[in-house]
């Protein structure tokens, strides 16, 4: 007994050292770092940034900066973390909160001053002692957008940037191609309710699902969502106050001439599945269009917008990616600060400007542009040949003149369409095809890699002033799976000009031009089918246009008195890029 006594109590004395010792390793660690969590900036119209600061105590001689800009408080323990890893890589590390968050007193406006606020917090970090003079910036999502912002108005600290799949407020999100996207609505409370994060109104799904059915159930207005909600909504009264791309949206970031004056290196990263991919890529694609000799990079694979921030899932939407698609985005993330900012090597991936991995073949592949990915385009028309369920995928324009013909009554609120065009699941056995039209090509008669954004014309006539459209592209394997490759949702009034509305003379034949689709790269298989979906949006998860003409928002359901009658015209096209070797 006196044994297991004796035992028992230096089992417990090493429990308790051991706990001391990791106790102590603990503060040992703590203790090397120099903590400022409650820093405040001023900004040049009297705002307040709240900021944390970490460095190394041993630190002596001034550093590079890594900084992020964030409307997601998380000060407790992510934000703290990455700010001691910039400090373990030899870095100080920076993060500031959008103006009203943390311990900021001023009100809370996403989006809509970033762009200002960056530039001042980089000026104030930049004139520190600790500063090197040189500053980048990294992180996802939102992180990414004020990256971009803070190239508006370029400070000369910021040394280079790197966003992971950037929003662009006005171009994906709140609303895609002019169409309003309902999930948004909820985020504006998630992050605007109070100076952190509102969890549990962000975990609330069931109250949301409820507000949104409800609101397609009855019918009402658009703009009358948090009337039903029960709570104003001040962001998404101001978002659906401006739903053309007005100075609004644009000034929130670079548009146009601005992304002339970008002359710093950029590293971003992108998936394929990401459901703001048209707001990240549009920033890239400005930035050639603008400034040809930029010195950008894109590294892209088959990721979600969570799962390119976390380097890749094994399971995007259920489908088992390839096992070389996943990366260590934080390792390429610090590979890349120190090529920059400390003349270290260039990321061995980063062969060339744009770095993708090609699905089904399990390999990276690089091309210096957007346009040199492809060397083939594939012209498909929407033929009025009917086989079996669906229609002709034909490569030649036989039927010019003709047409397909399709009512869709807005009143009805039992039947929906556009409902597939999210890729979820992105491989399935069927797909729905009794609420629009259905196109098939013949097998295709050799292997190809489909490299690109497809693009096309939607040749319509309809009864009203405007119309929603809906465009999925799949692969139609030689097995009969259903792979979703790409989508374009868009108001047909907004397809010329994003900034202006232009409605449709009614009964008279248009051409709506669209480009604006998810890029993707997919191995496509000999034998395998490619199919065309074409659909009039209307569903509880956007917005409904009831094509009257007017304000979107402001229509009910007591502008559907008469149902859409929609001429789907047989030229019709589909562009789609592919690589053959």
């Amino acid at each position: 007994m006196l044994k297991y006594l004796l035992f028992l109590f230096l089992c417990i004395s090493g429990i308790f050292y051991s706990q001391q010792t990791k106790e102590t390793r603990i503060k040992d660690k703590e203790s090397l770092y120099d903590i400022q969590d409650s820093v405040m900036i001023k900004t040049r119209d009297g705002a307040e940034i709240s900021a944390m600061i970490v460095k190394k105590k041993e630190v002596s001689q001034p550093l590079p900066v890594i900084f992020q800009f964030t409307i997601y408080v998380r000060d407790k323990g992510g934000d703290l973390q990455s700010l001691k890893d910039a400090a373990d890589k030899g870095y100080i590390g920076v993060i500031a909160y959008t103006r009203g968050k943390r311990f900021s007193t001023s009100e809370i406006y996403p989006y809509e001053f970033d762009a200002n606020d960056t530039y001042d917090v980089i000026d104030w970090i930049s004139k520190q002692k600790w500063n090197n003079g040189s500053i980048g910036m990294y992180g996802g999502s939102y992180n990414g957008f004020t990256q971009w912002a803070a190239c508006k108005t370029l400070h000369p600290a910021l040394k280079t940037i790197v966003p992971y799949v950037a929003n662009r407020p006005g171009m994906g999100l709140p609303m895609e191609n002019n169409i309003f996207i309902n999930p948004n609505y909820e985020w504006a409370f998630y992050v605007g309710n109070n100076k952190y994060l509102d969890n549990e109104v962000g975990n609330d799904r069931q109250r949301f699902r409820k507000m949104m059915f409800k609101w397609w159930e009855t019918g009402v207005a658009y703009n009358k969502m948090d009337s039903i909600d029960g709570q104003p909504n001040r962001s998404f009264q101001r978002w659906i106050s401006h739903p053309e791309f007005d100075v609004y949206w644009q000034k929130m970031a670079p548009y146009k001439e601005d992304f002339k004056k970008i002359n710093i290196p950029v590293l971003a990263f992108d998936g394929y599945y990401n459901d703001s991919q048209n707001s990240s890529l549009y920033y890239l694609k400005e930035l050639d269009k603008y400034n040809p000799r930029n010195s950008s990079y894109l590294i892209i694979g088959p990721y979600s917008h969570y799962g390119t921030q976390a380097g890749g899932e094994k399971i995007v939407n259920g489908y088992k990616v390839d096992s070389l698609s996943l990366v260590d985005i934080k390792k390429i993330t610090y590979e890349w600060f120190d090529f920059i900012l400390k003349k270290g090597k260039k990321p061995q991936i980063l062969k060339n400007k744009i770095n993708y991995e090609v699905m089904g073949a399990n390999e990276w592949r690089s091309a210096p542009s957007f346009e040199s990915m492809h060397n083939e385009i594939l012209q498909f028309y929407l033929s009025g040949q009917k086989r079996n369920d669906c229609y002709f995928l034909d490569p030649k324009l036989s039927d010019k003149n003709t047409y397909l013909s399709q009512t869709v009554n807005y009143a009805d609120r039992e039947n929906t369409t556009n409902d597939e065009y999210y890729p979820d699941p992105i491989e399935k056995d069927e797909i729905n095809k009794s609420n629009g039209f259905v196109f098939m090509s013949d097998p295709l008669k050799k292997s190809m890699i489909i490299n690109g954004s497809f693009l096309g014309a939607l040749n319509i006539a309809i009864n009203k002033k405007d119309v929603d459209l809906g465009i999925t592209l799949y692969e139609l394997t030689p097995e009969g799976k259903y792979f979703h490759l790409s989508y374009y949702i868009g108001r047909a009034s907004y397809a010329k000009d994003i900034t202006k509305r232009n409605l449709i003379k009614p009964e008279e034949k248009t051409s709506i031009q669209f480009s604006n689709t998810h890029f993707i790269s997919k191995q496509i298989q000999k034998g395998s089918r490619i199919v065309v979906t074409i659909n009039v949006n209307k569903n509880p998860f956007s917005q409904l246009n009831y094509g009257t003409g007017k304000e979107v928002s402001t229509e009910t359901i007591k502008d559907a008195s008469i149902p859409l009658v929609i001429k789907w015209y047989n030229d019709s096209y589909v562009k789609i890029p592919v690589l053959n070797e």
